[in-house]
């Protein structure tokens, strides 16, 4: 029953405390602006990360025995949620936001969430070594960019995020991994009830406060649980369970590359953008995400029940 109470109550704690948050945004000037980049047509409130937080932190110290690398993973995503805050609040510079990303990772690193080696798939394992830090904090820096990306329609990453965060909860479950599990369901519980103000048509956004912490949540999960097993399969999980963030940041790259423009400069070419452009409304374009989303975390779990990889 621990796994419903931890769900249930991040889920009431961030439906109540919200509303709360959306007030704070106003007074503190966390607004988004529209411009011709962005698909909304009015000033909107984007402190959400605020209130995801204090539902999941709450839960889990009702209901989790911390040990290090929990401890890691909270003050990583305690150093996000404040970097996101402020560029909510006061903006800051792509750099700026990167370096602090990179701090973060390294202390979930520092606190023992590492990927220490792969499957080689001839024969044996390769020992990462001196790499093992550099490989985790590029996962985890790569993740989070990947989520913050997707955030470009009311309840599209907070959506898919609770897609993912639902489907690493079931796999970490079966896998005796009863931290990672009740993580996983903490987040999404918190998620859950967000979306209550973020789906279509929203009153509230994510903000990079939401969106990082997210996707630096969802990696390093994947790092704490997922990527402790034992085959190259058992990384492609997590990246199939993703795979609309990661396949959509993917085609950014090479995109700006090819175009020669700079890698972290904002367009309207996600998948997104470009469904909307097809001719479908805003709320068809996130369901239809969604379902894609969730043919990827069933293609996990498919993978996963019958290749039984991580015994």
């Amino acid at each position: 029953m621990v796994y419903v109470y931890t769900l249930l109550v991040s889920l009431l704690l961030t439906l109540l405390v919200t509303p709360l948050v959306i007030k704070l945004a106003y007074r503190v000037g966390a607004l988004d602006k529209p411009d011709t980049r962005k698909v909304h047509r009015k000033i909107m409130p984007r402190l959400g990360g605020v209130a995801i937080y204090i539902g999941f932190i709450i839960s889990l110290i009702f209901f989790m025995d911390f040990n290090l690398q929990v401890l890691g993973i909270i003050l990583g995503g305690t150093l996000i949620l404040i970097l996101g805050a402020v560029d909510d609040i006061w903006g800051i510079s792509p750099l700026l936001k990167l370096k602090g990303q990179i701090a973060a990772a390294l202390i979930v690193a520092a606190f023992g969430v590492q990927v220490n080696f792969l499957n080689n798939p001839f024969d044996g394992f390769i020992e990462l070594g001196l790499l093992t830090i550099p490989f985790t904090v590029l996962w985890i820096v790569a993740i989070t960019n990947a989520v913050n990306l997707i955030d470009g329609l009311d309840g599209l990453a907070s959506g898919i995020s609770s897609i993912a965060l639902v489907t690493f909860a079931a796999i970490s479950f079966f896998m005796g991994q009863t931290l990672v599990t009740l993580m996983a369901l903490a987040l999404a519980g918190s998620v859950i009830a967000f979306l209550k103000y973020n789906f279509f048509p929203a009153r509230v956004f994510l903000g990079d406060s939401g969106s990082l912490f997210l996707g630096f949540n969802v990696a390093s999960l994947a790092v704490f649980g997922l990527l402790k097993g034992v085959t190259m399969v058992a990384f492609v999980i997590p990246i199939i369970v993703l795979g609309v963030p990661v396949f959509d940041t993917l085609f950014a790259v090479v995109r700006r590359y090819l175009q020669k423009e700079p890698i972290f400069k904002a367009d309207k070419e996600h998948i997104h953008h470009r469904l909307l452009k097809k001719g479908f409304s805003h709320r068809q374009v996130v369901m239809l995400i969604y379902l894609i989303s969730l043919g990827f975390s069933a293609s996990a779990l498919i993978m996963f029940r019958n290749l039984n990889i991580f015994q």
